[in-house]
């Protein structure tokens, strides 16, 4: 389990052009992170190629129950804005999706992740905070069983992957960064640290750091 992906799964075809999810998945991981008001995790969904991992651009979607049809709303990085309608669970809604090239195998990628960090100072004790929500989060969408039974299946988040808008380098204070992404192994000591990292840097996403 790598950067904070939660889960894979693979999406069978339907036709050459079209693929079809089940959107009851969807409604229970969305309903994990609104039942946990988390105020910085959320779980996101892309679409992207099995060989390459890379972005499968979509062409078009469509919500379908029996009776209805609704627009599908995605973003030019394939990710699927999908909405927490329980009306639309209780109706076994499906989530259509045709991608622009139909030769892509793609497939669903579930993924943990925090946006909402433009707020918030670049702080440890801030990533520190974004930590534990990230894992909370891990945990709740493994389900009562793995998280309290069987916890030691649960992968074990070392710290935070922060990518940013630029290349950045964290050697100094003992963080690995290839590139635009950096490795935070967040510990105790992050809790109390409100020191300013670095100024006028602009963070793309923070994602968990699953050890392997």
């Amino acid at each position: 389990m790598t950067l904070g992906l939660f889960v894979i799964t693979a999406i069978n075809s339907v036709y050459a052009k079209e693929f079809v999810m089940s959107y009851d998945g969807f409604y229970d991981r969305l309903k994990v992170v609104n039942k946990g008001d988390f105020q910085y995790a959320q779980v996101n969904f892309y679409i992207s190629d099995i060989g390459t991992n890379q972005t499968c651009a979509i062409k078009s979607g469509t919500i379908l129950t029996e009776k209805n049809e609704y627009p599908l709303n995605f973003t030019e990085h394939a990710q699927l804005l999908l909405p927490f309608d329980k009306q639309l669970d209780t109706d076994k809604a499906v989530v259509v999706v045709e991608p622009v090239n139909p030769l892509h195998d793609c497939q669903l990628k579930l993924q943990i992740e925090a946006k909402e960090f433009s707020s918030l100072a670049f702080t440890k004790h801030n990533l520190f905070i974004v930590h534990n929500e990230l894992d909370k989060l891990l945990t709740d969408l493994s389900g009562f069983f793995v998280s309290k039974l069987m916890w030691f299946l649960l992968p074990e988040q070392k710290g935070v992957v922060v990518t940013f808008t630029q290349p950045q380098d964290f050697s100094s204070l003992g963080v690995k960064c290839e590139q635009t992404v950096c490795y935070f192994a967040v510990d105790d000591s992050y809790e109390q640290n409100t020191q300013l990292i670095a100024a006028d840097v602009q963070i793309v996403k923070v994602t968990p750091w699953i050890a392997k």
